[in-house]
């Protein structure tokens, strides 16, 4: 017996982290991620709840991906104003996003590689503006030390890189 298209939008999709966790996830939640959204278009088997694998996601990732989509189908998130408006990401888009991205920079890099992997636009919107709001306002070595970026510039060539972009500065 096959499942008619309203059972499937109202049931559950597993997806399985890097490490094999498995996650149930309604599928509203889960098809918020193109990547999924497409993967269970291809996969319209007769199972009771698809399993979607996703390699390239760590559990941990994921769960946090997860809290994000289910959060966005209750409070949509704001859209994000290009330039940014503010460095404080509370200003940008509500209290919960931008507790939500208040986390060690390793966990943002991992949830940009998440959400760009899982195609996720609001994710990847709100995660790139972070990175964007540490770094507005700040000179190259404040940025430098934000990320812990080595200069390999040496005196003379770092002179040379700042006269040709020297119209930058002007703006």
């Amino acid at each position: 017996q096959h499942l008619s298209t309203m059972d499937v939008e109202e049931g559950n999709v597993n997806l399985i982290s890097k490490e094999g966790d498995s996650f149930e996830v309604p599928t509203q939640v889960a098809k918020m991620s193109e990547l999924v959204k497409s993967m269970m278009e291809e996969d319209a088997s007769d199972e009771d709840v698809a399993e979607i694998p996703l390699p390239n996601v760590k559990a941990a990732i994921l769960k946090k991906v997860i809290e994000f989509c289910e959060h966005h189908k209750q409070e949509p998130m704001t859209e994000i104003e290009k330039p940014l408006k503010s460095q404080n990401m509370a200003d940008v888009v509500q209290k919960w996003y931008a507790d939500f991205v208040d986390v060690e920079q390793v966990i943002l890099f991992e949830l940009i590689l998440a959400a760009n992997y899982m195609d996720i636009k609001p994710l990847l919107d709100l995660t790139c503006a972070t990175v964007a709001s540490m770094i507005k306002g700040k000179t190259p070595e404040e940025i430098r030390q934000t990320f812990n970026i080595t200069n390999d510039f040496s005196p003379e060539e770092e002179a040379q890189v700042r006269e040709e972009n020297k119209w930058c500065e002007e703006a």
